[in-house]
């Protein structure tokens, strides 16, 4: 998985991490908490591995945040007074940026 998602511009890795929150969005609305467990734990994971991507270094502030972002959301308390609509916006342009790039 390292391999391919390291051949990913930052807008797929993006909207990929945004995949699988949606997933965990889902699961909690189907109050489905093993599956939100799995989908947070796979959305970190994700977040990870972009961050330990060489080609993103100076620009991780961003990545950094939305993954203390989203943790302080699903199992903190919100300090951030973030709302899963604003992030499911956040991630949706990178999956229109990933795909208005992507070459035919």
């Amino acid at each position: 998985m390292k391999d391919s998602w390291a051949k990913m511009s930052l807008a797929e890795q993006m909207g990929n991490i945004g995949a699988e929150f949606f997933r965990m969005v889902n699961c909690r609305e189907k109050k489905d908490k093993e599956g939100e467990k799995d989908c947070l734990i796979r959305t970190l994971e994700l977040i990870d591995l972009t961050i330990s991507d060489k080609r993103w270094r100076g620009r991780l502030f961003e990545v950094c945040r939305l993954r203390e972002v989203i943790c302080d959301l699903f199992i903190g308390s919100n300090i951030y007074k973030v709302s899963t609509k604003s992030l499911k916006d956040y991630f949706l342009f990178f999956a229109f940026l990933a795909q208005s790039t992507k070459k035919v």
